[in-house]
């Protein structure tokens, strides 16, 4: 064995040092960009963290959220960040400069989703199936650019997954004495506090709500009135009436697994008059009520005394239409204007009522202030909660849900676009804090 001496490799190391100015050894592997979400799958309502890493120091970047709806329909929102000095982008701290929002939004990329250029007209993002979770891919792009470009490569990308229904919360279909309904119920035995879940005049059998209710620890009954193939027609009028919401909240509220002196009533617009409608029904004992933007009457002339109602297009004299032929219904529900006023002075239980000061659907700043006029002459103030928020608009939903601020009303007999109103940030942040308001709203009133 040949050994070498130690001087030698000293004498040629401080000769490479002063040629060079000195050594650094470095290795010539570089770590690629990366990109994670965490939770990667969640409930809607639940916040998620989205962080870039091993960027260079404060390059530009692109994060982008890519969707396709249940309908095949892309939808996007993107943002522009600058990396920090150690090579990070951290969406809960950082804030965007350009794109969907701007400032630190760490949910933005989800209530920013809007369709994709070049998309059909008047698209809402609704979800239909809510067995299946919406699948959101997220990528972080190289520079500041549009994502609809396509002339960006792609750094990093992770794919989320964003549910209604918590694992073991069942759905059940009801088609029970005549009532039209899903019902939800969260894991275990019971029994649990319960809510019926009112939806407005688009008809159907409106779900996701419910779905997150009882991920939430609350049995839920979604229930169809209007526009559902297994209701008595016609298709665009209510034909059932003051008995069939009745026997619906009956059969919730007799549920073995519901506590039945704990149920409440959730509407948004004109499920919230049909919620105050039902709450002074003899036999009805809500424990609470929930109204988002809605009347406290209806101007659509009733067919009977059980509160079944004519042809909601009977109505459109009060119908008014922006400069691109766009309708809204907001002058149809001014207190003025409406017959058929729910007495509110009857009520007997809390009630919040929501509204968004944008909505273009419903006069509900005017509806909220009629209600709270009307409890006060009656000494029932302490019953009303009022939350009202600048900026919202008519579809105040569950949190991080993209707001359409008009979307398609109907096809035939030809096409109509409906204003709903609210603008981006001020909707999303009023969503984000009804909800937490309306949960806590229920826990008071239906746990304890």
């Amino acid at each position: 064995m040949k050994t070498i001496p130690f001087i030698n490799i000293h004498r040629n190391l401080t000769c490479l040092y002063r040629a060079v100015g000195g050594i650094r050894w470095k290795s010539s592997y570089k770590q690629a960009p990366l990109l994670t979400a965490a939770p990667t799958r969640a409930l809607v309502d639940e916040q998620i963290s989205i962080k870039g890493r091993f960027l260079a120091p404060h390059c530009p970047v692109t994060v982008c959220a890519q969707m396709h709806s249940e309908d095949g329909d892309l939808w996007e929102a993107f943002a522009h960040y600058y990396a920090k000095a150690d090579g990070t982008v951290n969406l809960t701290r950082d804030h965007s400069v350009g794109g969907s929002y701007l400032g630190c939004e760490p949910m933005g990329l989800f209530w920013g989703l809007q369709p994709a250029p070049g998309s059909r007209e008047g698209l809402r993002l609704r979800k239909k199936n809510v067995e299946t979770p919406f699948v959101v891919q997220v990528s972080l792009l190289e520079g500041h650019v549009s994502p609809s470009e396509g002339q960006s490569a792609e750094l990093a990308a992770v794919t989320t997954e964003r549910s209604y229904m918590a694992p073991g919360v069942q759905r059940i279909d009801i088609r029970q004495d005549g009532v039209v309904a899903t019902l939800f119920l969260p894991p275990g035995p019971g029994p649990f506090p319960a809510v019926l879940d009112l939806w407005g005049m688009g008809g159907g059998l409106v779900e996701y709500r419910s779905a997150l209710f009882a991920s939430r620890g609350y049995a839920s009954l979604s229930l169809a009135y209007i526009g559902h193939q297994d209701l008595p027609g016609p298709p665009n009028a209510v034909n059932v009436g003051n008995s069939y919401f009745k026997t619906a909240f009956h059969l919730l509220q007799n549920h073995h697994q519901v506590c039945n002196d704990r149920v409440g009533i959730i509407g948004l617009s004109f499920g919230a008059y049909l919620t105050l409608r039902l709450a002074i029904q003899n036999g009805v004992k809500p424990s609470c009520l929930i109204c988002i933007n809605g009347p406290v009457g209806s101007t659509t002339k009733l067919s009977d005394a059980d509160g079944r109602t004519e042809e909601f297009e009977s109505d459109r004299r009060y119908w008014s239409y922006d400069d691109q032929g766009n309708v809204s219904f907001r002058e149809v529900s001014l207190p003025a204007k409406l017959e058929n006023k729910v007495k509110v002075e009857l009520l007997s239980c809390p009630l919040m009522y929501i509204v968004g000061e944008d909505d273009l659907s419903t006069s509900s700043v005017e509806n909220a202030n009629l209600i709270e006029e009307t409890l006060r002459a009656a000494g029932k103030s302490h019953l009303l909660t009022c939350l009202s928020y600048p900026g919202a608009g008519h579809l105040i939903e569950p949190p991080y849900t993209p707001n359409s601020r008009l979307s398609l009303w109907r096809n035939k007999p030809r096409k109509l676009m409906t204003l709903w109103g609210g603008h981006l940030a001020p909707h999303a942040a009023a969503q984000e804090d009804a909800w937490k308001k309306i949960l806590d709203f229920m826990e008071s009133n239906l746990r304890q």
